[in-house]
């Protein structure tokens, strides 16, 4: 009867955690998942996604549950699935969508058929304002290889953070630097949802306030067929130049379908709603287990905040002075606030921008303006990934 109850206590989870040599590691980690889950829930900052994925890093972290073992994942031959069937946990299970690149495409037919690409389509000039906007994914890339801490596939998943698209980051890790996953999704997520505090600095310090007052004309009317040739055209032109951008895209741009047909109404509502729930919930709290101790708590994820935040306001950068050449290019016709709705945050981004040109002019109206270079960043951040898959892959 002793030895059953010795057992007993040995066996529960305070025994553990404070008989391991790392228990403080374990507390540490417990602490930022408590600090994401007051983010989403006191400060409504991403809660969507922060929430599940503080969840996951807690199930993860606690000694003896056993519901993830990323060793399972990280192989240099092919993954055992046999193996993850039989012995691996819950978590494990949920992964797979992630490792297998089933999340991120699913979330994007979601976006798709949320995002309304009618400014882009109305004034494609915005693309070279997302394209801009990808200059902080490069400058990233650069400045994490330059740190001697980082491969090159590291890098480029660090660089990723830069074009403020958090599926596209979880897609170019899965497949790069998957150890390094759940500190770059993290930093991705905690960086988009703190873009109201960003990027206005940013803003105020590249622009003039007689840029920032700029009025811009009404964008014209689109029509029904434009709206559906459009992810056609941007499906096949992507295909010919970065193929590896395309599960991606092609995504994107079926769920944009869905939803612009107009025959397709009852699967439109359901990806936009019941799909995006849970694929979220899945992405959020698997990507979240791979936030454990032994990975997470280094120098590495030290860095990898220093470049996302990098990253992050370097995009900013090149999204305002690709707007502010566009506006000296039209003669003052392109006010540079949208330039820094390029990072695709969508439509965080194009928010700031229309609240930051409101505090100079309250009459003008920059929101469906800022939406065209917003759209344009989510594609321009999927060919950049494109891009980096295509070098590394």
């Amino acid at each position: 009867m002793l030895d059953s109850i010795k057992n007993f206590l040995s066996d529960t989870g305070a025994a553990r955690l404070f008989g391991s040599t790392d228990w403080w590691k374990t507390l540490i980690m417990l602490a930022i998942a408590g600090v994401l889950v007051y983010l989403a829930i006191a400060k409504k900052y991403e809660p969507l996604l922060l929430l599940p994925i503080a969840v996951g890093m807690i199930l993860t972290n606690l000694p003896g549950a056993d519901m993830f073992h990323l060793e399972f994942f990280i192989t240099e031959g092919d993954i055992d699935f046999g193996k993850i069937l039989h012995e691996g946990g819950l978590l494990d299970l949920l992964y797979l969508g992630v490792k297998l690149g089933i999340y991120p495409c699913l979330i994007f037919i979601g976006i798709g058929a949320m995002t309304d690409f009618t400014p882009l389509i109305a004034n494609p000039k915005s693309l070279l304002i997302g394209a801009g906007a990808q200059l902080g994914v490069f400058v990233a890339f650069s400045a994490a290889l330059l740190t001697g801490q980082f491969s090159p596939e590291e890098a480029a998943s660090i660089g990723i953070i830069g074009g403020a698209d958090g599926p596209t980051a979880i897609q170019v890790t899965k497949t790069l630097a998957p150890a390094l996953l759940g500190a770059i999704a993290i930093a991705a997520y905690s960086y988009m949802a703190l873009i109201p505090m960003i990027q206005p600095p940013i803003m105020k310090l590249l622009t003039t306030k007689k840029e920032r007052s700029i009025h811009m004309t009404t964008l014209r009317k689109v029509s029904k067929l434009e709206k559906i040739v459009f992810p056609f055209v941007v499906t096949l032109v992507v295909w010919l130049i970065v193929p590896p951008a395309l599960p991606l895209i092609g995504c994107l741009m079926f769920g944009n379908l869905l939803n612009v047909c107009g025959v397709t109404e009852r699967l439109s509502k359901t990806v936009q709603n019941e799909l995006m729930n849970i694929v979220t919930v899945f992405l959020g709290i698997s990507v979240g287990a791979t936030a454990s101790a032994d990975n997470f708590l280094s120098l590495q994820t030290l860095l990898i905040i220093a470049c996302g935040l990098i990253a992050f306001c370097i995009s900013t950068v090149g999204g305002l002075l690709t707007a502010k050449l566009m506006n000296v290019i039209t003669h003052g016709k392109i006010n540079p606030l949208i330039g820094s709705a390029g990072v695709s945050a969508v439509p965080m981004a194009a928010r700031v921008s229309q609240t930051v040109g409101q505090k100079e002019d309250p009459s003008n109206f920059l929101l469906m303006h800022a939406m065209g270079p917003n759209v344009a960043g989510v594609i321009g951040s999927a060919v950049a990934a494109g891009v980096f898959l295509s070098w590394f892959a």
